[in-house]
């Protein structure tokens, strides 16, 4: 059995995740974003002359979508909600009082009739 000492404890459960991982995820969203962009921009070239609301859309939507997606790219570890407590304080166990013994009150030192140098009165 392992001995259980009453250190500090650690949560790791609520931790962020690693910055491999997150740097990963937020490349993940900017080329999302980029093909996007890019299939808009050519629907927006495809339509010109079918369509040219749509094509208007879709061209728009190619030009605003870089800065959008830059955006959303660069927003990552800095808007945490709430970091969570990395110590969590050990329980607090209650505290027993011990219990007065019948008779064995200390009367003080003059109420036994003893001194305390050895020398009765």
């Amino acid at each position: 059995m392992r001995k259980q000492s009453g250190g500090e404890v650690f949560r790791i459960t609520g931790a962020r995740q690693g910055l491999a991982d997150d740097v990963r995820g937020r490349q993940r969203r900017y080329v999302i974003s980029m093909s996007v962009r890019t299939v808009s921009v050519v629907l927006a070239a495809v339509l010109w002359n079918v369509e040219r609301y749509v094509a208007i859309v879709a061209l728009a939507l190619g030009v605003l979508l870089p800065y959008v997606a830059v955006v959303i790219a660069n927003a990552g570890r800095e808007n945490t909600p709430s970091l969570p407590s990395t110590f969590v304080p050990a329980p607090m166990r209650p505290v027993l009082d011990a219990a007065p013994v019948a008779g064995a009150a200390d009367p003080g030192p003059e109420g036994d009739g003893v001194r305390r140098g050895g020398e009765s009165t």
